[in-house]
């Protein structure tokens, strides 16, 4: 399936788009799935376990498929993936939305294609023009106009922890969708998995208390986390964001707060109001505006 495009009569960034969807629809269950997770289990052991087991899990499937290490350079690299979305974004989102509705937490995380973006230009070389800024501006404006409405405009400390979480995930991001361009999408995580999973393992251990009497639901939103969230969620995302560009593929996650929104009355019971809809109409404007819009990119030798 990731060799797809090559494969395609569509244009390689119109296939990096589509994987990056898929990687958005997968993250989109992350902060309903944690906030069933952290009802039974410490946020530590939520944050911090997933990684253990997809890192785990990683290790036999760098095996299996007799990978080369990673150089020096790359190594450098995949620690700053893993400290964004390996440690930093689970263990500040866990953290928060134990205090916070899942609805709360996706408004805030809109944010993210915009600080992708510029982490994009830091990381990626990625060049955006005016209009793609215009475009995501506008979104993002739309995002946070949303949270106010539906009573965010009262600043706790808990924001600031997803605050936190975003820009953790968007340096991960962008750094993971660079060095996908030379090891592939799923090696990236794979390797950034297994880097943390020393640094992981004591935490979730000394956390792994009143395991036993934890919900099923509980386990089953750690489950999604370990196995989707954090493993298979990134082979799209991040193949996604090497064939399409990090600006680019990264305002597909202007869906992920109306998709978690979607989920999150599913799961949780959550209302779905008219002004939902009407801000996600909004939303993927912007992001069918910055879809058009040119982006100056500079590839990876």
């Amino acid at each position: 399936m990731l060799s797809l495009w090559r494969n395609s009569s569509l244009h390689p960034e119109t296939i990096g788009l589509l994987y990056g969807f898929l990687g958005v629809l997968s993250f989109s269950l992350t902060l309903p799935a944690t906030r069933l997770a952290v009802t039974g289990l410490d946020p530590t052991f939520v944050g911090l376990g997933r990684g253990v087991v997809a890192g785990t899990l990683s290790v036999f499937i760098l095996w299996l498929t007799r990978q080369s290490l990673p150089t020096i350079q790359q190594w450098r690299s995949l620690a700053i993936v893993s400290l964004g979305v390996v440690l930093g974004f689970p263990l500040l989102s866990a953290w928060a939305m134990q205090r916070l509705p899942a609805a709360h937490g996706a408004v805030v995380l809109g944010l993210l294609p915009l600080v992708t973006a510029l982490a994009g230009v830091l990381r990626s070389g990625d060049r955006p023009t005016k209009l793609f800024w215009i475009a995501s501006a506008i979104g993002s404006a739309t995002v946070v106009s949303f949270a106010v409405s539906q009573g965010a405009n009262q600043l706790q400390f808990e924001n600031l922890v997803l605050l936190g979480a975003v820009i953790a995930a968007a340096l991960g991001y962008a750094e993971g969708g660079k060095l996908a361009q030379q090891l592939g999408g799923w090696q990236v995580i794979c390797w950034a998995l297994v880097l943390s999973v020393p640094f992981e393992a004591i935490p979730t251990l000394l956390t792994a208390k009143h395991l036993p009497v934890a919900s099923p639901w509980a386990w089953l939103g750690f489950a999604y986390l370990c196995l989707v969230s954090q493993l298979i969620g990134f082979f799209a995302w991040y193949h996604g964001l090497a064939i399409g560009g990090v600006a680019r593929v990264s305002q597909m996650q202007l869906f992920q707060p109306f998709l978690t929104i979607l989920f999150s009355a599913v799961l949780l019971g959550e209302a779905i109001t008219p002004l939902t809809l009407g801000a996600a109409g909004l939303v993927i404007s912007s992001v069918a505006i910055g879809r058009k819009a040119k982006i100056h990119r500079q590839e990876t030798p």
